[in-house]
């Protein structure tokens, strides 16, 4: 799942960047603070159209700023001061939730985790002073500039073929492996798993962005293929893990390199 935050995440900042970039215009690191907003916009069910639905919570606000600014702005006796002292260059984000709630929301922690921040405290927001929220709970997250995932939306924003998926996979071809057909003149010099995946009868089909397939093999079974972590579930990945891939995770390889099935990131070759 958290996958599929990642990439609303970076779905909703590239759209912040593009409609509102004045979000970053004094800032050092625009895409800090394109992502930043981005997170306030989901949690908040602010966000514009994303591929990914982000389940929601009535009652969710999210803060956030500067964590040595917020401590400049507070008294040094607060509680959450005493937890984890004010971290330099980083953003604090308090989010709010309902006190219903026995644990932080599943989707709070979700979303904080892929932008790549750390939770340092949780408790009332009544003993925080919060008198707009004194009726709900609030968790703390620090985030760092420079964080990696900032590198993920500079590339998109910048060179969109270049970029990374969102979900995890990797934009480009796949590996280069040899392409032939059962006509081709090396066909019958190929290793066994080799010729048995060029000549049976399957069906593949992208499961998901970030390089998962789907294949029907010849005998009507289903194998789940990752064409970037190279691996399949069928039992003779499984049991063997052969060199070069099983005949299913070669077929994959063949049908993107044909041009007859979507690469990892969705999209068909140019050609």
């Amino acid at each position: 799942m958290t996958d599929r935050y990642l990439s609303a995440v970076l779905e909703e900042a590239e759209q912040i960047a593009t409609h509102h970039e004045q979000v970053a215009q004094s800032s050092d690191h625009p895409e800090h603070e394109y992502l930043r907003y981005a997170v306030l916009r989901l949690l908040e069910d602010e966000a514009d159209d994303t591929s990914v639905e982000v389940p929601q919570i009535d009652g969710v606000t999210v803060g956030y700023g500067e964590d040595k600014a917020m401590y400049e702005s507070w008294d040094d006796d607060i509680e959450w001061w005493e937890t984890v002292s004010p971290q330099a260059e980083c953003t604090r984000f308090r989010v709010f939730y309902p006190d219903e709630y026995d644990a932080v929301p599943r989707v709070i922690v979700d979303v904080m985790a892929v932008l790549g921040a750390w939770r340092v405290w949780t408790g009332s927001a009544a003993a925080c002073g919060s008198y707009d929220h004194r009726e709900r709970r609030e968790v703390h997250y620090l985030w760092p500039e420079g964080h990696p995932v900032e590198g993920l939306l500079a590339n998109r924003l910048q060179d969109p073929e270049a970029a990374v998926a969102p979900d995890g996979g990797r934009t480009g071809d796949v590996r280069d492996r040899m392409v032939v057909t059962e006509h081709s003149p090396q066909h019958n010099d190929l290793e066994p798993r080799t010729r048995r995946a060029i000549d049976e009868a399957m069906e593949v089909s992208l499961l998901e962005k970030g390089g998962r397939y789907e294949v029907r093999s010849a005998s009507g079974h289903w194998y789940e293929v990752d064409v970037i972590s190279e691996s399949c579930t069928c039992p003779d990945w499984r049991k063997r893990t052969p060199k070069g891939g099983c005949k299913h995770l070669r077929r994959v390889d063949q049908e993107i390199k044909q041009g007859r099935v979507p690469r990892p990131d969705g999209r068909l070759p140019p050609n």
